[in-house]
C-alpha cells in the first residue's frame, strides 16, 4: 500500500472539501493560468451556458491582446488555449452542439491575430488549432449546421489561411457538409479564382512589391499565384474527401504530373480506385534515366502497380533491380516476402553478398544495420575499414556501439576512423569525443584476443602520440579518461 502522505487522489479525498477548496485558494494566488483553469470548472459544473460565458469572455481577451508572445511564453499560451478548447468539446458542445460550434470558430479565428504576435518555432500552437478544426467538424454534425452557410464560411476561412491554421479544414468539415455541401464549397473556389484572374490590373495599375533576378515583382503575380495554388488544393482536397480521383487529378497540371511525387500521389488514388492499368501509365511518364536517384515512394508505386496487374514476375525484377541500385532494405524484403519457403534464405545471401561489394561502402554499412545482420556489417568493416569516412559520426556512432558487443574489432575499426577524422583534420571542437572514443577502444581492447590486419591498441595509441604529440587539448582530455 502507499503511504499515507503519498500524493495522489485518494490520499488527499481525507482533507476534505472544505480544507481543500482552502489550499486551492491559497496555491492559485498569483496565478492568472490556475485561477482561470478554477473559474472553468466551477462554470462547467453549472452546466453548459455558464461555461459558453466564461469561454466567450477568455477567446475575447484573447483576442484583444497585443503583447508579443515570445518562445518562453508559448507553453503558458498553449496550455490556455488548450483549456478553452476543451471546455468547448467537453462541457460545452454535448449540452449545446450550436453554442459549442459558434465558440470553436470564434477560437479559429485567434489563429491570426496569435501567429502576427508570436513565435511558434516549435509547432505548438498550430497544433491546437489543427486539433480545433478536427472538433469543428464533429460539432458541425452534431448541430446540423446549415450546409451551405457551413460551405461559405469554410471557403473564407480556407482563403485567408495564411499560417496553414486551417490545413485540415476541408477534410475535417467533409461529414457534415455532405456531397452538396461539398459541392457548394467547389463552386465557391472556382468562382474565388475566376473572381481574382478577371479584377487583375493592367498597365500602371499594377503594384511593384519587390525586385527578383527576372526584374520586377507584381502583386497582382506574387498573390495570383499564391490564390490558384490555394484554389487547386482545396479542390483536390474536396475531390479527394468525395472519391473522385478525375477531379484531383484534372487539378494537377500536364507538366507536373511527370514530377516523381506527384505521378506517386496520383497513382495511389488510382490504385485506391482499382484502376491498377491508369497507374501504371502515370508512373511512367516520369522520367527517370536522367536522375542519379529515384524516390523510393516512386519505386514502391510502380511495383505495388505490377503486382495489382498480376505481373508479379516483373514486380519482383523491379524489386531487386531497385534494391540493386540503392540498397534500400525495403525493397529486398518486400522481395524476399514474395519468395517460397527457403529461396528466400538463398536470396538474402546473395543480396548479403551484392551489398558486401557495394561502390559505397557506407550506404552498405546502413543496410546491415538497419537489416539487422551485425556479422555481415562487421565483416564489411573488417574488409573496408580504409574507406570509412570518420567525419559522419551519425553513421559510425551507432555501428560502433551495434558491433561493441560481439564484435569488439570492428567497433574499434570504427571509432578509429572518427579518431583518426578528428586529429588529422585539427577538428578542436570534437576533440572530447575523440577522447571518449579512444577510452572506448581501450575497454573494447580488454576483449580482443586477435587485432587481426589492424594494428594493436597500444601501438595506435603509440602512433597517435608519434603523429598528433602537439595537439595538446586532445591528449589532456585523454588523460581525464585514464588512459
Amino acid at each position: 500500500m502507499a503511504p499515507k502522505t503519498t500524493l495522489n487522489a485518494k490520499n488527499l479525498e481525507t482533507l476534505g472539501a472544505k480544507r481543500l477548496a482552502e489550499l486551492v485558494m491559497e496555491i492559485s494566488t498569483g496565478s492568472a493560468a490556475t485561477k482561470r483553469r478554477l473559474r472553468n470548472e466551477l462554470a462547467g459544473s453549472h452546466g453548459g451556458a455558464e461555461a459558453a460565458r466564461e469561454v466567450r469572455k477568455r477567446l475575447a481577451s484573447i483576442a484583444r491582446a497585443r503583447t508579443f508572445v515570445d518562445w518562453r511564453k508559448v507553453k503558458a499560451l498553449k496550455t490556455d488555449l488548450e483549456a478553452q478548447r476543451k471546455m468547448i468539446v467537453e462541457v460545452i458542445a454535448p449540452d449545446d452542439p450550436k453554442e459549442a460550434f459558434g465558440l470553436i470558430w470564434q477560437f479559429l479565428a485567434l489563429a491570426e491575430p496569435i501567429f502576427e504576435r508570436s513565435d511558434d518555432g516549435s509547432g505548438a500552437l498550430i497544433q491546437s488549432f489543427h486539433q480545433a478544426c478536427r472538433d469543428a467538424g464533429l460539432i458541425a454534425k452534431a448541430a446540423k449546421v446549415d450546409t451551405d452557410g457551413l460551405a461559405d464560411k469554410v471557403c473564407a476561412a480556407v482563403q485567408n489561411n495564411g499560417y496553414g491554421q486551417f490545413d485540415p479544414l476541408i477534410t475535417a468539415m467533409a461529414p457534415a457538409l455532405g456531397n452538396d455541401g461539398l459541392e457548394r464549397l467547389k463552386t465557391g473556389f472556382v468562382r474565388w479564382g475566376k473572381e481574382a484572374n478577371e479584377k487583375k490590373p493592367v498597365g500602371d495599375e499594377r503594384k511593384v512589391i519587390g525586385w527578383g533576378s527576372q526584374g520586377p515583382m507584381f502583386e497582382d503575380e506574387v498573390y495570383g499565384s499564391h490564390r490558384d495554388l490555394t484554389v487547386r488544393i482545396a479542390i483536390q482536397e474536396i475531390a479527394d474527401v468525395q472519391g473522385d480521383v478525375d477531379a484531383y487529378i484534372a487539378q494537377q497540371p500536364e507538366t507536373t504530373r511527370r514530377a516523381p511525387m506527384v505521378a506517386v500521389d496520383i497513382a495511389n488514388r488510382l490504385l485506391s480506385a482499382g484502376r491498377p492499368d491508369e497507374a501504371l501509365k502515370a508512373l511512367d511518364k516520369v522520367d527517370t534515366k536522367g536522375r542519379s536517384e529515384v524516390p523510393f515512394e516512386w519505386q514502391l508505386a510502380r511495383a505495388e502497380a505490377l503486382e495489382a496487374l498480376e505481373r508479379g514476375e516483373e514486380a519482383q525484377a523491379f524489386r531487386w533491380k531497385c534494391f540493386e541500385q540503392s540498397l534500400n532494405d525495403e525493397h529486398l524484403r518486400s522481395y524476399l516476402r514474395r519468395l517460397p519457403d527457403f529461396d528466400d534464405l538463398e536470396a538474402e545471401e546473395k543480396a548479403f553478398s551484392y551489398a558486401q561489394g557495394f561502390p559505397n561502402v557506407h550506404l552498405a554499412l546502413v543496410f546491415f544495420l538497419r537489416w539487422p545482420s551485425p556479422a555481415e556489417a562487421a565483416k564489411l568493416v573488417c574488409r573496408r575499414g580504409i574507406e570509412l569516412d570518420g567525419d559522419l559520426y551519425e553513421l559510425m556512432t551507432p555501428a560502433a556501439e551495434a558491433l561493441a558487443q560481439k564484435h569488439p574489432v570492428a567497433a574499434t575499426i570504427v571509432l578509429r576512423a572518427m579518431i583518426d577524422f578528428t586529429l588529422d583534420t585539427a577538428r578542436s571542437s570534437r576533440y572530447k569525443h575523440a577522447a571518449r572514443h579512444l577510452a572506448e577502444c581501450t575497454s573494447l581492447a580488454r576483449n580482443i584476443v586477435d587485432f587481426g590486419g589492424i594494428a594493436s591498441h597500444d601501438a595506435y595509441i603509440a602512433d597517435l602520440r608519434l603523429r598528433h604529440d602537439k595537439k595538446y587539448g586532445f591528449w589532456s582530455l585523454v588523460l581525464q579518461h585514464g588512459i
